[in-house]
């Protein structure tokens, strides 16, 4: 067994053994369990869900006894994940039972948060919304289920008219998405996990996956224990554990990644090794317009694209980048071999930059213009921080310019579609799109007389008050503005309630039925196993009963074209069910009801689904989702092949089909590399990057109250080269205070730790709310994803006396 992956299955089994839910100790359970092996007892019974946690979508089981959740197992009829588990998905069942659940709605009065009713709290909401209808926002994020963002989608866009609605993962995949949509018109990967394990050479460009996706990065490593040959190139701006199984580490400046796709490009047209019949048969060449850059750009010659990419010489790259000039010619080499199979990972690493939609752009171009596309090991593939970043945010369209299954406000043939499946009257839906999240908290956080026209905000399943950039304009400054209202739906205190008006309780997780969508297309569901604390419950309740109070109260678009509420589930006999009444929410599948509606927007852009059922029989389904002769439904592993997805024409081998020149080509873009926006220099001399960590998920409101985790991970921390620590004379764990222009935070030093910065560079993770570093991070981003670049800015390292580090 490969050393990586047995100290991997070592921590998980550890972790396993010492867990504690409740104070009840947690069965030992062994990854490569049977699930029909799992320990059984008078009134033990498991069931099936995906983790909580990130976009990998693995499924463990749920053991539950006496009303709470018992044990965690991995799932080993789970394809994903076969049995294993990462250290806090095997901790997952603790997230439920931290000692602080938020258990009663809480409203500030004079100051101080008052226990209220859920009658009383509905009904504040509902009447801030009556009263300024256009001037409230929803902010969400890729942890809402697909029935609960589609249930706000259709609330705002549908009922209020209200584009205002945007999620949190625009602050982390947004990039990844402009770069489908500008490469084949259509968005996420076309390749799966089985690349993984099909690949001959795995490059991660600026990615960990060793301790941010730890199972899928296992598929990889465990073959090396098999005595297969894989070669992993990590890309990268400090090390970390994933160059520790890299047979190649290439280290990058800040951006360098831009200018290395197009060293390869260059590299490719140069030595006339890419793939000529490919390129020929299924692509296009595109570059931005010279005026004002769209997404669609315009077509280019492939003679033209020559001419621009001639001057990415290894040369030239290696000045832009730091990587050595024969570096960029083993990459362009690589590629140029058409016997093998390359698989590209990233994630936040590309995703987080000023240059995000031209990135992902650029690597799709390299993966197309050689040919490493569409067979099994051979693809690009973005990667998810958040358990349904794809099933909610993307596939149902949580975005303020989107609409379900790749439709867009903007489009009236759209607009007209979406208002016929959700029978509300013509003209519902705006055609202006919505703020993004970045210009919809500086929207909030502007005082209402100079300009800021969000007034009133519902953030549910997020913590902005942690993850949003340059914290101190975009949500500190709302405390005091008299009338602004935020509204907040969670499970624990946080940092954003703590500038909350009004806070409701939330059921999460097992504690509530739902459905996620993990980065390869798959679609889970699981059922609500256990009861939340309290008067906590489920968020897509929330915005049922929020509508249904505005039905009541006459507001015209809580009405159907017939006169009936938006939301209204009926039982076999026709019989309005008043899923509104909390008490009566589970006398029917709510899910269940909103997943078969949402369906109805799934085939336009080919992301077919199957019926909820058969979501209950399986551990996930890879949309598109077809019906076959005999009545069974067949999942799509490799889309746009013409072996595997079934809206490929026949006897094509691969076709785009929602290709943005409509000729079924893939474009290859050509764009030009531009500096960071904000560059270290005398007064900030240290470029700042920001990050997760393996033991603890986003803001680390879960994973913090589970005490195995916090005691391995207790606090944030500042990662630091040995050489820039000397000449400051700054020791091991010594407290120094991280400077931008924008705020500070103060953090312990980290020297030669689990990451290792080159010099200039510092790395602190985001996980810990009592050490902010978003109060440094920078808020510009990407001009067409609007993404921002949380992975570089200029920042400085003050010693608690008055030395700086030099450059």
């Amino acid at each position: 067994m490969n050393n990586d992956r047995r100290a991997l299955l070592k921590t998980a089994a550890m972790a396993a053994a010492g867990s504690m839910v409740a104070g009840a100790t947690l069965p030992v359970l062994q990854a490569d369990q049977a699930v029909d092996g799992l320990p059984t007892g008078e009134g033990l019974e498991w069931n099936k869900a995906p983790c909580r946690f990130c976009g990998t979508g693995c499924h463990v089981q749920v053991g539950v006894e006496d009303g709470r959740v018992v044990a965690v197992a991995g799932d080993k009829a789970a394809d994903v994940n076969k049995g294993l588990l990462c250290v806090k998905g095997y901790h997952v069942g603790s997230i439920l039972y931290g000692k602080d659940r938020l258990t009663r709605p809480l409203l500030r009065k004079d100051g101080k948060l008052t226990e209220i009713s859920w009658d009383e709290a509905i009904e504040t909401i509902a009447q801030r919304i009556f009263d300024s209808p256009d001037t409230f926002a929803f902010y969400g994020s890729g942890q809402w289920t697909i029935p609960e963002g589609y249930a706000a989608q259709k609330f705002m866009k549908g009922g209020l008219s209200n584009n205002h609605i945007d999620p949190n993962a625009r602050l982390c995949m947004a990039s990844a998405v402009t770069g489908f949509l500008a490469t084949y018109g259509v968005d996420e990967p076309a390749g799966c996990y089985q690349d993984l394990d099909e690949c001959d050479v795995l490059i991660t460009w600026g990615n960990n996956p060793a301790e941010m996706h730890p199972v899928l990065f296992s598929r990889v490593t465990d073959r090396r224990s098999r005595g297969e040959q894989v070669r992993i190139i990590d890309i990268g701006t400090r090390r970390t554990r994933t160059t520790d199984a890299a047979n190649d580490y290439l280290e990058m400046k800040p951006h360098g990644d831009v200018a290395i796709s197009l060293g390869i490009l260059h590299l490719l047209i140069e030595n006339d090794n890419y793939d000529k019949s490919f390129v020929e048969k299924h692509c296009n060449f595109r570059g931005d317009e010279a005026d004002t850059p769209t997404l669609q750009g315009e077509p280019i010659s492939e003679e033209e694209f020559r001419k621009r990419i001639a001057k990415y010489t290894p040369e030239h790259v290696e000045e832009l980048s730091g990587v050595p000039a024969d570096k960029i010619r083993m990459l362009a080499d690589l590629f140029g071999q058409h016997d093998i199979r390359i698989t590209s990972l990233w994630c936040m690493g590309m995703n987080q930059h000023t240059m995000g939609t031209a990135i992902n752009s650029l690597v799709h171009g390299v993966h197309l213009l050689s040919g490493h596309f569409g067979r099994p090991g051979d693809a690009p593939t973005s990667l998810t921080g958040q358990p349904s970043a794809c099933g909610t945010v993307r596939e149902v369209g949580t975005l303020a310019h989107a609409l379900p299954g790749g439709r867009v406000v903007t489009k009236p043939e759209h607009r007209e579609q979406s208002e016929g499946f959700w029978n509300v009257r013509e003209g519902s839906i705006s055609e202006v799109p919505g703020y993004h999240t970045v210009k919809m908290f500086e929207q909030f956080t502007k005082p209402t007389a100079e300009g800021g026209d969000i007034t009133t905000m519902f953030v549910q399943v997020t913590n902005p008050g942690q993850t949003l950039p340059n914290l101190n304009a975009l949500f500190n400054d709302k405390q005091g503005l008299e009338d602004k209202f935020l509204i907040v739906s969670d499970v624990y205190p946080t940092a954003t309630t703590a500038l909350a008006d009004l806070i409701l309780p939330a059921a999460m997780w097992v504690e509530k039925n739902g459905m996620f969508g993990n980065s390869e297309r798959r679609t889970q569901q699981w059922f609500k196993m256990v009861d939340p604390p309290g008067e906590a419950r489920d968020d897509c309740w929330m915005t049922i009963a929020i509508a249904h109070k505005l039905f009541e109260m006459g507001h015209e678009g809580m009405k159907d074209k017939d006169g009936a509420f938006i939301f209204a589930v009926k039982d076999d006999a026709g019989q309005e069910i008043p899923v509104w009444e909390f008490d009566r929410y589970y006398d029917t599948n709510v899910d269940k009801h909103l997943f078969e509606e949402y369906r109805q927007f799934t085939t336009m852009k080919h992301k077919n689904l199957a019926p909820y059922e058969e979501y209950v029989k399986a551990r996930g389904l890879r949309w598109p989702v077809v019906e076959q002769e005999d009545g069974s439904w067949r999942e799509t592993r490799f889309r746009f092949s013409g072996f595997d997805d079934p809206f490929v024409k026949a006897g094509e081998e691969f076709e785009f089909y929602h290709s943005s020149s409509s000729d079924g080509r893939a474009q290859i873009w050509f764009h030009e590399y531009q500096p960071p926006p904000e560059m270290p220099d005398e007064e900030y001399p240290m470029w700042l990057c920001t990050g997760r960590v393996l033991e603890h998920w986003h803001t680390g409101t879960m994973t913090r109250r589970v005490s195995q985790l916090s005691r391995a991970m207790p606090t944030a921390y500042v990662e630091m080269h040995l050489e820039d620590a000397q000449a400051a004379n700054i020791r091991q764990g010594e407290i120094v205070t991280i400077e931008s222009r924008r705020g500070v935070c103060d953090l312990p030093v980290w020297i030669d730790g689990r990451g290792r910065p080159p010099r200039g560079t510092i790395f602190v993770p985001f996980f810990d709310e009592t050490k902010l570093i978003n109060n440094c991070t920078l808020e510009a981003y990407d001009p067409f994803s609007k993404q921002p670049d949380y992975k570089k800015c200029a920042a400085r390292v003050v010693k608690k006396t008055t030395a700086k580090v030099p450059s």
